[in-house]
């Protein structure tokens, strides 16, 4: 099967995202303009850099978060997981911008340091960012597609020690949940390891 996006794929449901899969979920935290807390998860969503750390998120839509982060210059990455998995779902609920998803998931919050926004305080990670730039997102005809991407420059780690081995982030124990296609999820629950070429 070949298909050409913008003339259509022919199938029951779009393919994309499930073949671009399995990706991190982007579980950001917010505050407006008000100082109103708002958390929602993003597929689309990676880390671009490692010095200086770097994340950025894809809002489809003037979202609530991403608007927030381009008012404000703060947001907060909170790793999902499968044990957060509910409050992480009922964080994606579609309201108003006064309502506090961490209190319409049950999730207990808890401050940062360097920004404003308050972090999932029972996720394993949490990294505390400053917005780099918001960039509207256009096709290849040079038209805005009504698509966001914040990009973000990480500021503050926080990291549940009892996730660290040996001085390493123990990603399996962790068992990070990551966004397949449709209404799929996945969760890491092992790891293996590989040197590249060279590598000892």
């Amino acid at each position: 099967m070949f298909y050409e996006p913008k003339r259509g794929h022919g199938l029951p449901h779009d393919p994309f995202k499930a073949i671009v899969a399995p990706r991190p979920i982007g579980w950001i935290s917010t505050v407006d303009e008000h100082g109103r807390n708002n958390l929602a998860p993003y597929s689309f969503f990676n880390a671009i850099s490692s010095a200086p750390p770097q994340v950025a998120f894809s809002s489809e839509g003037l979202k609530d978060s991403a608007r927030n982060a381009r008012a404000t210059g703060e947001f907060v990455y909170n790793l999902a997981t499968a044990a957060l998995a509910q409050g992480m779902n009922e964080s994606a609920a579609s309201v108003a911008p006064d309502v506090d998803e961490f209190e319409l998931a049950r999730l207990a919050s808890a401050p940062c340091r360097l920004v404003r926004p308050l972090r999932v305080a029972a996720s394993p990670a949490a990294f505390e960012c400053k917005v780099l730039d918001v960039l509207s997102l256009r096709d290849l005809e040079g038209r805005h597609t009504d698509h966001f991407l914040v990009l973000g420059q990480v500021v503050g780690v926080h990291i549940d020690e009892s996730f660290l081995n040996d001085g390493h982030f123990d990603t399996a124990r962790a068992v990070p949940l990551a966004r397949c296609g449709y209404r799929e999820y996945a969760s890491v629950t092992a790891v293996f390891e590989m040197l590249r070429p060279g590598e000892r």
